[in-house]
């Protein structure tokens, strides 16, 4: 353990560059966008401590500078989650992912009578799984919800 210390010690700002590095190429490896943000608080600690070394040696302490690595390493985990997140940008097609969503408020045809409650309707090029009122083949239907790929009609 002293040696480690020691080569690292010897090292100075360097020791965190190959620290940034090798967690860049964990997160090159292991995909997730987990190691990077701890690469990139390393690099920064590696730029303190040059910038330190060049006013005055010895004025930024081991024990300091690995305190300063897990507050950047925190920070930049939390401006991640807190404005990098996929969740805090909202969407302009909030239903793409879901097509049987966007059939809401639709008027469709009825292909296959509902009869007990469950029948087809024709939306767009497609036939889909209808659930609702009895309702007449060819009669016309308005779609007002989704139940995984069968929509909920009710008479136009």
């Amino acid at each position: 353990m002293q040696t480690a210390i020691a080569i690292l010690t010897s090292l100075g700002a360097w020791s965190w560059f190959l620290l940034a590095l090798a967690l860049f190429v964990l997160e090159t490896i292991i995909p997730g966008v987990h190691f990077i943000w701890f690469g990139a608080a390393a690099s920064a600690v590696g730029l303190i401590a040059f910038a330190a070394t060049a006013l005055a040696p010895g004025l930024l302490p081991l024990g300091v500078q690995l305190v300063l690595f897990a507050v950047l390493s925190a920070a930049a985990i939390w401006l991640m989650r807190s404005y990098g997140s996929p969740a805090s940008t909202p969407s302009d097609l909030p239903d793409l992912n879901t097509r049987a969503n966007q059939y809401v408020g639709r008027t469709v045809t009825v292909t296959e009578a509902i009869r007990g409650g469950r029948g087809r309707v024709q939306v767009s090029d497609g036939v889909w799984a209808a659930e609702g009122p009895d309702l007449a083949e060819g009669s016309k239907a308005r779609v007002i919800g989704v139940n995984g790929t069968v929509l909920k009609v009710e008479a136009a």
